[in-house]
């Protein structure tokens, strides 16, 4: 944390600690590599291509300097990233389950096969923090459903409840 982090933050987590620009990159980077590490999502020499997405396209920027992988813009691959969140991940958990369709909740891990999920720990809002900070344009999301509203609602009067959600499904699923 530094001095800027009080007088000009950009975003304040749960427990009242601020963040600046910079702290606030750096932070979002170091969770983005702790999320490839923890479900071990890329081995060394993978072949990944990236969804069209600028906030993934830019960490997979800084973890190509720091790792020997390759990253393909079409064709053959051995992975491939997708911008999912623990929005998205919330949302269809409760969708599965409000209907009964348990079977889909097994498609929800971070890592599907070849498809990897390196947004898989981050909300949406800290998402587009990141991708304004950066100066990235992001495409707005298809409208929110009832269910993404009714967990909207949920978050503004439990605060983590999207991060529970996950952490509970990720302790479900995967031990």
């Amino acid at each position: 944390m530094c001095k800027q982090c009080e007088l000009k933050p950009v975003y304040v987590f749960t427990n009242k600690r601020k963040v600046c620009k910079n702290c606030y990159v750096q932070w979002f980077q170091k969770k983005f590599l702790y999320t490839i590490r923890k479900f071990e999502m890329i081995k060394n020499e993978d072949e990944i291509l990236v969804d069209k997405n600028p906030v993934l396209e830019d960490l997979f920027d800084m973890y190509k300097k720091k790792a020997p992988v390759q990253i393909v813009q079409k064709g053959k691959f051995t992975k491939k990233a997708v911008a999912t969140n623990s929005d998205d991940i919330s949302r269809e958990y409760v969708e599965a389950i409000l209907n009964g369709n348990v079977k889909n909740l097994i498609k929800l891990k971070p890592v599907e096969g070849k498809i990897i999920k390196p947004l898989y720990l981050f909300l949406e809002k800290e998402v587009k923090i990141y991708a304004d900070v950066k100066n990235l344009k992001l495409k707005n999301k298809i409208k929110k459903d009832d269910i993404s509203h009714f967990i909207d609602e949920l978050e503004k009067k439990h605060l983590e409840i999207k991060n529970s959600v996950v952490s509970s499904y990720l302790k479900i699923y995967l031990g």
